[in-house]
């Protein structure tokens, strides 16, 4: 039980302590009838511990309790309406306590029109990426360039951040995030019509034209369907350890026992160099949780010191930035090998790791004052250790796409049992609508007429 304060008085709402803030919003939106203007809840009646709507984050994550007050006010610029007695006794509805605010244009990146919001408290790494250049520095070439020293042409101009062919020359797949914030506003809009919303999968509430589902849906709440693509940016660009005695002591488990292992990593977040705008974790400890471990499973048990971990940390610097697990088979125990079944033929991350890691980046999203919901993405990363080609204990480190993040956050996908490297769309039922999920594929089809090959793709329902 809640208790909220509102200029038109006091309720009460019941709530579990796990749900995530948007039912609170939507509970204190039905306690209240007479609303009639957008609110922000706050954790003190100074306003100074914001209480933001989100899929994610839950009471229990702010310290809310049983019994404990939260506080509502209005948003600046909103107009509250009050009752107020007239003369001759009776209630009617009068306008007071009007806002007035002045239109005032919305700060953004320098050099773009991507609108922000300022109130977010982004990571620091971030602060600091927004403030850089970003553009790439060229020598002068001395064949090409027919100008002096205090002069630049094509061949010597400096290159965006995003550019492809010096991505591709430095064998980068994906650009960092903040490079595509860059990318963004690089047009000639300025990216005014640049959109960072989050992928949502869900109904959206409040909708009157029609029955709740399954009895009614309309355009207006229901989810788009999704087409799986691969993502062009990602949040991380490289992970590293401060001490390789750290891999060493997380690994001595399974040397010694045969059983495979979890831990989380805790670190920090630093500018990567060699990738144009990115970030670099590094990894300064790794909390292996309590759990139960056989040669071919791991189930993670409830854990009681996880919130003692995490001021620790915190008091250190530090902060959860991702998590690290084996898969390790012994070949030859004399030499020290390992078996290699993780490729391009088989898999780099089962479906069952890719919902985890889903699940984890939900957890952990992150801070981005460019998107309406002030989070975008995550920079919570995964590290697999296992086998490579030349069967030595190799680490590799993933991310999963927002894509992929949201189907899992809204429970539309699950792992198939039979092909650990397929995952399963979750079909609509009466208790949940599951949007459509599409993915391409590129098939190659002979000509009758002659011997040439046409490739098309198509969207298949997965």
């Amino acid at each position: 039980m809640l208790r909220i304060q509102s200029p038109e008085g006091t309720r009460r709402v019941d709530i579990d302590n796990l749900a995530v803030t948007r039912e609170l919003f939507e509970k204190v939106l039905n306690a209240f009838e007479t609303i009639e203007y957008p609110f922000t809840l706050y954790g003190r009646r100074d306003k100074s511990q914001e209480i933001a709507s989100s899929d994610t984050k839950t009471l229990a994550s702010y310290g809310l309790k049983h019994g404990d007050m939260i506080f509502l006010s209005p948003i600046a610029g909103a107009v509250q309406r009050v009752e107020q007695p007239t003369d001759n006794g009776k209630a009617k509805n009068q306008i007071s306590n009007t806002l007035l605010s002045v239109s005032t244009p919305t700060p953004s990146m320098p050099g773009s029109k991507i609108p922000i919001r300022s109130t977010v408290d982004e990571d620091q790494v971030d602060l600091l990426l927004q403030k850089m250049d970003g553009t790439v520095k060229r020598k002068r070439d001395p064949k090409n360039c027919l100008h002096g020293d205090n002069s630049s042409c094509i061949h010597c101009l400096p290159l965006e951040p995003y550019d492809a062919s010096y991505l591709k020359d430095l064998n980068v797949k994906h650009m960092s995030f903040n490079a595509y914030l860059r990318k963004l506003s690089s047009g000639l809009d300025g990216g005014k019509y640049a959109n960072l919303d989050n992928i949502s999968c869900r109904i959206k509430p409040g909708c009157t034209g029609h029955p709740p589902w399954p009895k009614g849906v309309c355009s207006k709440c229901q989810p788009k369907a999704i087409t799986l693509n691969s993502q062009p940016y990602r949040h991380v660009d490289n992970i590293v350890f401060e001490n390789p005695n750290l891999v060493e002591q997380f690994l001595h488990y399974w040397r010694v026992t045969g059983r495979q292992r979890i831990g989380f990593l805790y670190g920090k977040f630093d500018v990567h160099l060699d990738v144009p705008l990115g970030i670099k974790g590094t990894v300064a400890a790794i909390y292996e949780p309590p759990q139960e471990s056989t040669r071919d499973s791991v189930r993670l048990l409830p854990d009681s010191r996880q919130s003692v971990v995490d001021r620790l940390a915190a008091k250190l610097g530090l902060s959860c930035i991702g998590w690290i697990f084996t898969d390790l088979v012994a070949e030859d125990v004399s030499k020290g090998t390992v078996r290699n079944f993780r490729n391009a033929e088989t898999h780099f991350l089962s479906a069952q790791e890719c919902v985890m890691a889903g699940h984890f980046q939900s957890l952990h999203p992150n801070p981005c004052r460019f998107s309406s919901d002030g989070y975008f993405g995550s920079k919570f990363v995964t590290v697999c250790v296992t086998g490579d080609a030349q069967n030595q204990v190799h680490m590799e480190g993933y991310q999963v796409s927002n894509q992929c993040q949201a189907l899992v956050r809204d429970e539309c996908l699950v792992p198939t049992k039979d092909a650990p490297e397929l995952a399963f769309a979750r079909q609509s039922t009466a208790e949940k609508y599951i949007p459509d999920v599409y993915y391409k594929n590129t098939i190659k089809k002979k000509r009758v007429d002659s011997d040439r090959y046409v490739y098309f793709s198509i969207q298949v329902s997965l």
